[in-house]
């Protein structure tokens, strides 16, 4: 499944992979898209279409080589988040996800976004180490996770979309500006004829 660098996993793809995930990061929202600002609705009844969302967003985040994705990341305002922190563990899907506690210790590290360019763009984000969310499962049972290390961050980068914040508001003002810089569409040149 390879390494992960920044919540973007890190590995040589072959050619059909690559076309796969350039296809999937096609149907991601990315900056400065509104829908990334904006936070997420509650959702009121835990049905067939969440569980559809959720198969979706699965989907996408494989094939786009995530750890995780937001629903508002594919233009879906509801409070809707999956991950998957590495081969070996499970995939974890919550609905109308809450931060109960976090600890107070907390630990800087480079965080990526698939909507920020993929891995293209990572900028250091200082969050706690550990916290406690309740959730709701896809089948509509209460579920309590307690995470630490990546999938707590992994978690807390997946709550900010539901809020409509981004690693971008969590970063230091000369991070924030080289990582503008790195998203700013550049001019294509050609020769001058």
């Amino acid at each position: 499944m390879g390494e992960v660098e920044g919540q973007v996993r890190s590995e040589k793809l072959d050619a059909e992979r690559e076309a796969r995930r350039r296809a999937a990061l096609a149907q991601i929202r990315q900056y400065p898209d509104p829908a990334l600002r904006i936070r997420a609705n509650e959702v009121d009844e835990v049905d067939e279409a969440v569980a559809d969302l959720v198969e979706r967003m699965t989907r996408l985040m494989l094939e786009a080589r995530g750890v995780g994705l937001a629903a508002p990341q594919i233009g879906v305002l509801r409070r809707v988040l999956v991950y998957q922190t590495g081969e070996d563990e499970p995939l974890v899907a919550l609905v109308n996800p809450r931060l109960v506690s976090s600890s107070e210790e907390a630990e800087t590290a480079d965080e990526g976004c698939l909507s920020l360019g993929a891995a293209s763009v990572v900028v250091p984000v200082s969050r706690p180490t550990s916290v406690t969310v309740e959730a709701t499962t896809p089948a509509g049972e209460p579920v309590t996770v307690d995470a630490e290390g990546l999938e707590a961050r992994v978690i807390q980068h997946e709550l900010d979309h539901l809020d409509g914040v981004l690693i971008l508001d969590r970063t230091a003002p000369g991070e924030r500006r080289e990582a503008l810089a790195q998203l700013r569409p550049q001019p294509i040149l050609g020769p001058l004829v």
